[in-house]
């Protein structure tokens, strides 16, 4: 039997960039080079080593040279659509459902442009489609400043920032004693979104997909996908790609 696949994929790269300076002060985050290669390159020809060769891009800052881009490299051999939020940036939520035209026909990959890794995407994509949950997220376990919180089935319950304090806690474990506590778990910025969860998304304009997240947690299976041996990197700041430029030496 021929394993399920996916063949499409958003890339979120409408972001102002700011931790990125001096580089967003003229161009767009997504056109940052590393190793040769600008991010969004890297994020198209990743994909397409898992057969995803139709990916949509959000775009705002410095939109058009980020259209320019895909236009003189022929997309880095992917068919690509522009979701164009040059008039306001919808975050990552928003983003996501302004592109639900090109998204809502089948279980597609969502992906931050500025994170770099060698998962087994396929394999994540595999755990998808055998649990079935709203969406997939990739997680690790590195140190960070805020996690998403899951049960030992895997299953999102909330959210933590350890630098504020600050919880969300959507789906209660003391409600349900036979669930170990809450672990913390890193998020990675790519997910594996089953269709049906745009029609759930109650939220409108400009919005984070981590609230979304916590919304349908509540009602609905939200689940983790660990990767934490794998290389990956969130290329944040100019001193990450240098970083990153280390780590994917080897993909040269």
């Amino acid at each position: 039997m021929t394993p399920p696949s996916i063949n499409r994929a958003m890339i979120l790269a409408a972001g102002l960039g700011t931790r990125f300076k001096p580089w967003t002060d003229h161009h767009p985050k997504a056109l940052a080079v590393v190793n040769g290669r600008s991010l969004l390159q890297w994020n198209i020809e990743y994909l397409q080593q898992y057969g995803i060769r139709d990916v949509v891009i959000n775009v705002h800052h410095f939109a058009d040279q980020v259209i320019d881009a895909l236009r003189a490299n022929d997309g880095w051999g992917s068919r690509y659509t522009i979701s164009d939020e040059r008039h306001v940036v919808l975050e990552t939520g928003g983003g996501l459902k302004k592109a639900r035209f090109f998204l809502e026909d089948a279980p597609f990959v969502l992906m931050n442009v500025d994170v770099l890794t060698d998962m087994d995407l396929g394999a994540m994509i595999a755990d998808h489609f055998q649990h079935r949950p709203l969406a997939t997220l990739a997680v690790t376990d590195r140190p960070t400043s805020r996690y998403f919180l899951f049960d030992g089935q895997f299953e999102l319950c909330g959210w933590r920032n350890v630098d504020t304090g600050e919880e969300r806690i959507t789906r209660p474990v003391e409600a349900r004693p036979d669930v170990a506590p809450l672990v913390q778990w890193a998020f990675s910025g790519i997910h594996v979104i089953d269709p049906a969860m745009f029609d759930h998304i109650g939220r409108e304009g400009k919005f984070s997909i981590i609230d979304v997240y916590l919304d349908l947690a509540r009602l609905h299976i939200i689940r983790g996908w660990d990767h934490t041996l794998t290389r990956f990197i969130d290329v944040g700041k100019p001193a990450s790609a240098s970083a990153a430029a280390i780590l994917f030496s080897e993909d040269l």
